[in-house]
């Protein structure tokens, strides 16, 4: 059976409907199923065994719990995450990591796990807090641009020194913008590709 994006075209309350009882439908029909959606958190739903595909061409299959936590290329964890992967190109020198031009830090969680060079340090916005830092954490300070409300959490966008970082803030955003915010970026669940996009360096936590 092959659906192609069969949800794409409902109304909301309808599609939150159907993603719970499909995959029971699904499993009682015993058929081999292929379905091609944009969406993560239907392919999370549906679980089994995912294909990333980008620009055409296939960049990782496997189990799809697998391929959400342990992306093996900086494509897989694009499409496999929703609001945008935000992506930090960096470079490493003798135990220093350098964001741009005028931020460096000391290099520890997953950035102590890779060799010099440059890289692409990649981070959901669910690892970002506004609220706190981690045990381990990359701090930023910015600005917000825009918070966006959806539902119960909310998308806030918030432009720094290093580039626009995106976190996820539980409830209905009170964030003005403009208004300055401290960002904490957790070290240890953040992945690090390299120059061809391929992973260099993920934690147990990534």
């Amino acid at each position: 059976m092959l659906l192609d994006e069969p949800l794409a075209n409902l109304d909301y309350k309808l599609r939150e409907e159907l993603r719970e009882e499909l995959p029971r439908i699904l499993g009682e029909s015993g058929a081999i199923l292929v379905y091609a959606t944009t969406e993560p958190l239907e392919a999370l739903l549906l679980g089994g065994n995912t294909l990333a595909l980008s620009k055409g061409r296939m960049v990782q299959f496997g189990p799809t719990p697998f391929l959400y936590h342990h992306p093996r290329h900086i494509e897989a964890a694009r499409v496999f995450s929703d609001p945008p992967l935000n992506e930090l190109p960096i470079s490493k020198r003798e135990g220093i990591t350098q964001f741009g031009d005028l931020h460096t830090v000391e290099a520890h969680g997953v950035l102590d796990m890779v060799p010099d060079g440059r890289y692409t340090l990649a981070f959901r916005p669910d690892i970002v807090s506004l609220a706190h830092p981690w045990d381990a954490s990359l701090s930023f300070p910015g600005e917000v641009s825009v918070a966006e409300i959806s539902g119960s959490e909310s998308f806030v966008h918030v432009d720094t020194a290093v580039g626009r970082i995106i976190c996820v803030e539980a409830g209905v955003s009170t964030l003005q913008p403009g208004q300055a915010v401290m960002l904490h970026v957790d070290a240890t669940r953040a992945i690090v590709f390299d120059e061809s996009g391929a992973l260099a360096a993920e934690s147990a936590l990534a």
